[in-house]
């Protein structure tokens, strides 16, 4: 069975971005295409001391809301098979469930809309903590059209085996037929400060060179066994992770990072560069949970 693209609507500008980026991923992918409105539109309900002839009920509204959604996608991309649903419940409660039949699920980043309880921000930031499968999370401000050719960007974390993030970077930038840029960042130690800028042809920091083999070897083990043609360029780069992330995301179509599941946590460890990358990188960013066999 084909595991549909979930994008969760609330008639945001941003989910509107959100639902075009789904519905381009889902033609891409030959995936049908899911859009979920979820809200306490039930609870709203019930604290009206009557009913209001002159304006439509919560419920119209977002009924009216994932139909015109569902006629927009038809329009753009009359090849999706696409289906709707109206859940009376806490958003981030109703994704995660719609996550574990999900092959990823699309919100943007920020923007309430005419139905109340659904504010994408912090529903995003909730749902990438916990769902079972990747979370593409759409910017507010529309990227800058990305370069030619393309570039899926993926942050090379210090796991030895390459990362359920770089497994599903690989195949995004295949399927895009992008160029894949790994990124592993290194920093110096506090304690050696560098009073000038290294000399030309001066030796490589001991940081710097571990950097680099680990790229070279989780890069290597990824190349086992792959026949996709896929450009992968390697970027070795000193400063905090989140900022050099974000920088290598200029003008890539997706940026994708992976989370951890952490003994006693419940959902995914999101540290601060999974915060940071979802709240200023400049182009969609994927979070994959590191337990995703794809």
């Amino acid at each position: 069975m084909r595991l549909p693209v979930v994008v969760g609507v609330d008639g945001s500008e941003g989910s509107l971005r959100a639902l075009d980026w789904a519905a381009a991923e889902a033609a891409r992918s030959r995936l049908p295409l899911r859009i979920v409105h979820a809200s306490l539109w039930e609870h709203y309900e019930g604290l009206r001391p009557g009913a209001d002839n002159e304006h439509p009920g919560e419920q119209a509204l977002a009924e009216h809301l994932v139909a015109s959604a569902r006629d927009r996608v038809r329009d753009l991309r009359p090849e999706v098979g696409v289906v709707s649903d109206v859940q009376p419940e806490d958003p981030v409660a109703a994704l995660v469930r719609e996550s574990h039949k999900a092959a990823l699920v699309v919100l943007g980043s920020r923007g309430r809309g005419r139905i109340g309880g659904m504010l994408l921000g912090s529903v995003g930031l909730s749902l990438a903590g916990r769902s079972h499968c990747p979370v593409v999370v759409i910017p507010a401000v529309p990227p800058v059209a990305p370069a030619e050719p393309g570039r899926v960007v993926v942050g090379i974390s210090d796991a030895d085996a390459p990362s359920a993030a770089a497994v599903f970077a690989r195949a995004q930038a295949a399927a895009r037929h992008a160029e894949l840029v790994a990124v592993r960042a290194w920093r110096r130690p506090a304690h050696e400060l560098l009073t000038h800028p290294p000399f030309p042809g001066s030796p490589a920091s001991p940081q710097r060179r571990r950097a680099e083999e680990h790229l070279e070897a989780v890069l290597g083990a990824m190349a086992e066994g792959d026949d996709s043609g896929t450009v992968v360029r390697r970027s070795v780069a000193q400063g905090p992770a989140h900022h050099v992330l974000i920088d290598a995301a200029e003008g890539a179509e997706l940026l994708v990072v992976g989370a951890r599941r952490s003994s006693g946590w419940h959902g995914l460890q999101l540290g601060p560069v999974n915060h940071a990358v979802l709240h200023y990188a400049p182009c969609p960013v994927a979070v994959v949970p590191d337990t995703y066999r794809g």
